[in-house]
């Protein structure tokens, strides 16, 4: 125990535990007496503190070093000072905004106190400011400003009532900065503001999510392209299957380059989380011509997604027979067919029969096979040993 505090059932913790207990686990009651705690003030225990570290002096012959008196916690109203200084001294604004980041990272009860205090609304106003002329190669005291503020709302781990505070009464002006910080910005601020708009889309309503705009998808593929990191990667991804569903914004993914930057990874993921993430979008996408005729008209295509098969688990199994079902259902010439034969998706689907796979992915798979049968039964491209397990029409 470091610093000890005392809640207001009498009990005494150290704080860097309970405010774990409190904040991060977002529990409400007392560990001990498990009464809920009304209020979640944490009080010094001063005397417990000194005891502690005149034990740490007695001992220290025995390598014990003495705990340090801790700094009081920042409250509420130091955070509510250092928001109007930054409001209304605009040179002092980026010195506050790196305060409120050290803050920001020092603890959980911080950054929700950052919260209480509408350190929030003052970020996304900064962000609000960001526009193309904004951007310099030297970066300019307002990109600094907004990369600051970028930095800070990723840390916080906006809750859900906050995040709908920044999209709602039809403002689409914070996720449209946040858009052109994709476009302009350095690759940190670009990995912020995906990892942002992924938050915001996740608790948006589906009016929102249909409004997104060819741009947005424009610039989320560039991420994927330029692979700024596995997380941005990743929260691009998710991004990618939380809006391709509504409305037309499986046609503006297809659009923005999604299917082709989408099968380029493919052919170098070696992670299986993402693998499986990149499949899930190609599925969706394929559900619509456009993203079907973007996946055939790439020389690796078929094949990338057939090698997948069996190769990485059971989900990323489904997910590749999923596309080559939508394939063969609705853009099955005879040239596609044959390609498949040729690059071996045939047979694995043949070989998807006879091992362990779930049940529907192995009734998918046969359902392809019979839907095709006349043109691929009797091929020789089939290894005879696979050929045995063909279904039957």
């Amino acid at each position: 125990m470091r610093d000890p505090v005392t809640v207001s059932t009498g009990i005494t913790y150290d704080r860097e535990s309970i405010e774990r207990w409190l904040f991060s686990c977002k529990n409400n009651t007392c560990p001990v007496t498990k009464q809920v705690l009304l209020e979640t003030d944490l009080t010094p225990n001063h005397t417990l503190r000194r005891l502690i570290q005149a034990w740490c002096t007695l001992n220290a012959s025995l390598g014990i070093e003495r705990i340090p008196t801790p700094k009081p916690p920042v409250d509420k109203t130091q955070i509510v000072k250092i928001l109007n200084d930054a409001k209304q001294f605009p040179q002092m604004q980026l010195k506050c905004l790196r305060r409120l980041r050290s803050i920001a990272l020092q603890s959980e009860r911080n950054r929700t106190c950052l919260e209480a205090a509408g350190a929030i609304e003052f970020l996304a106003t900064i962000i609000k400011n960001y526009n193309s002329e904004s951007y310099t190669e030297d970066g300019s005291e307002l990109e600094k400003a907004i990369d600051e503020a970028l930095s800070i709302l990723y840390h916080l781990n906006i809750s859900e009532r906050y995040l709908k505070n920044l999209i709602n009464n039809g403002d689409h002006e914070f996720v449209e900065s946040l858009v052109q910080v994709l476009k302009h910005g350095n690759y940190q601020s670009r990995a912020y503001s995906t990892k942002l708009l992924k938050s915001i889309f996740d608790v948006a309503e589906p009016t929102q999510l249909m409004t997104a705009n060819l741009e947005l998808f424009t610039e989320i593929v560039k991420v994927l392209r330029d692979q700024i990191s596995q997380q941005a990667s990743k929260a691009a991804l998710k991004l990618l299957m939380e809006l391709c569903p509504w409305g037309r914004n499986r046609v503006k993914a297809v659009e923005g380059g999604a299917v082709l930057a989408l099968i380029d990874l493919l052919l170098d993921v070696t992670e299986k989380r993402a693998c499986e993430l990149i499949l899930k979008v190609l599925d969706q996408l394929c559900r619509c011509a456009e993203g079907r005729a973007e996946l055939l008209k790439h020389g690796a295509g078929l094949a990338i997604v057939s090698k997948k098969i069996l190769r990485v688990s059971h989900v990323a199994t489904d997910r590749a027979v999923r596309i080559l079902s939508s394939v063969c259902r609705f853009s099955a010439t005879p040239r596609v067919l044959q390609e498949m034969l040729q690059v071996g998706v045939v047979s694995k689907l043949c070989l998807v029969l006879q091992v362990d796979a779930s049940f529907k992915t192995k009734e998918k798979a046969k359902e392809i096979l019979k839907l095709h049968s006349r043109v691929w039964r009797d091929s020789s491209c089939i290894p005879a040993h696979l050929l045995s397990a063909y279904p039957s029409s």
